[in-house]
């Protein structure tokens, strides 16, 4: 193989990973270590890669993300919203319920109402999992899977990440927007993530701050029917409430300023 298609195999080999060691280019070039490495000093003198010791590292890591903002930007927003929500939403827990609660800002906010119950909790969600391990007496459930860092959340596109095996009664999960198409996500693999969560179980709760029902997004996770109850600040329009309505699904709407709820409920 002639230095320059080496070259290009090795930058290659970087646009998909970060790093990459002197063994696998040897294997993947079939050349000598010696040549890998008269080649990597090359690329580097070049500032086409990074030299490192036993191997080479790009410039510019590959990044393997998801589609949204990451947890830490969304967690700054309406977050008393977001609290009255989520404490609405612990108020329908009986004490040593199975859930699952899917990662989310919104649903983040559930842990300080777990504090003090003794729940049997499945989640995705690093934060959740971290804050109900050293602040409350819950039982803690993760799945497999690859750790998404932005958005701090455990997803797998395998069948056996451990799902499957969790039946629950309940599961609490936020949203990119509601609307009279359905629930909207923005990325496919979050998608087939929560499809295999709400297939475990019985209700599907959608904790939402009233500005989700003005956003949309391109990918439908369910039909708006698919959720049992909605709950939401009341910021709501009275549109959307009517849409819910119609629709069939409970509808709890909080006040960010007080722990009172109004519920109402469509058989």
């Amino acid at each position: 193989m002639h230095e320059s298609e080496r070259y290009l195999l090795i930058l290659s080999v970087l646009r998909e990973k970060p790093v990459a060691t002197v063994k696998e280019l040897v294997a993947l070039t079939k050349s000598s270590e010696a040549t890998i490495r008269r080649d990597i000093s090359v690329l580097h003198q070049r500032t086409k890669l990074r030299k490192i010791r036993g191997g080479v590292e790009a410039l510019h890591p590959p990044t393997m993300g998801l589609s949204g903002r990451p947890f830490t930007y969304n967690s700054n927003f309406n977050i008393e919203k977001k609290r009255a929500i989520a404490e609405a939403a612990v108020a329908l827990c009986e004490d040593n319920e199975a859930i699952i609660i899917n990662g989310g800002t919104t649903t983040f906010q559930m842990v300080h109402f777990l504090a003090n119950r003794r729940m049997q909790v499945f989640t995705n969600s690093l934060p959740i999992a971290d804050h109900l391990l050293n602040n409350s007496k819950n039982m803690v459930v993760v799945p497999g899977g690859t750790i998404y860092r932005e958005q701090n959340i455990i997803l797998s596109p395998f069948e056996n990440d451990g799902s499957k095996h969790f039946s629950a009664r309940k599961m609490f999960m936020g949203a990119q927007g509601v609307s009279t198409l359905g629930i909207m996500e923005v990325d496919p693999l979050v998608i087939q993530a929560e499809e295999k969560l709400i297939n475990q179980a019985d209700d599907l709760i959608v904790l939402v701050d009233s500005d989700k029902f003005a956003r949309r997004s391109s990918l439908v996770l369910c039909p708006l029917t698919r959720a049992a109850t909605i709950i939401t600040d009341d910021g709501i329009k009275d549109e959307t409430r009517d849409m819910i309505e119609q629709s069939g699904v409970n509808l709890i709407v909080v006040s960010p300023h007080s722990s009172d709820a109004e519920k109402s409920e469509v058989s």
